[in-house]
């Protein structure tokens, strides 16, 4: 997974410090094993935008621009395919040994995403049937990247 890019695609702001902070952490984590690059689009407001189809339409519009060309995307959904941490770890050994070089994870808004973020998506990926924030899922995603890599090189990880 040497060399490996990254491109988080996040709909919203980070408001709260902490949030800022934990998603700072593990991004200075992850330096030393990839070129991470996190991208905000702004969340649209349904009422201001016609209604919930057309918001989403709007941050997928946004979302679709923020993915790398040519980069493998993977949308964080709840009905993508769940894997254990050491099953995340084997999955992106072989996507890198399959040649893939660059990643981009989608972590859609509260809305959802547009069907068009779907379709560019060459997979789902879920962290079980639970709902969570945008916010709390940027961190776990990025601590799961982590600790991927930490399992993938056999380091400790330290808790």
């Amino acid at each position: 997974m040497a060399g490996l890019k990254i491109t988080v695609v996040a709909v919203g702001k980070l408001k709260e410090r902490f949030w800022k902070d934990a998603v700072a952490e593990y991004a200075k984590r992850l330096g030393g094993y990839c070129q991470l690059k996190l991208a905000e689009v702004p969340d649209r407001d349904p009422a201001k935008c016609g209604g919930d189809a057309k918001a989403m339409e709007a941050e997928g519009a946004d979302i679709l621009r923020a993915v790398p060309e040519g980069a493998r995307c993977i949308l964080l959904a709840i009905d993508g395919t769940q894997r254990s941490s050491e099953g995340f770890s084997r999955h992106l050994d072989q996507l890198a040994l399959a040649g893939t070089s660059e990643l981009a994870f989608v972590i859609g808004g509260s809305t959802g995403v547009d069907p068009a973020v779907r379709a560019r998506a060459q997979e789902t990926f879920s962290f079980g049937p639970i709902t969570l924030p945008h916010n709390l899922a940027r961190v776990v995603l990025l601590e799961q990247l982590y600790r991927a890599f930490k399992i993938s090189r056999g380091e400790p990880y330290h808790k």
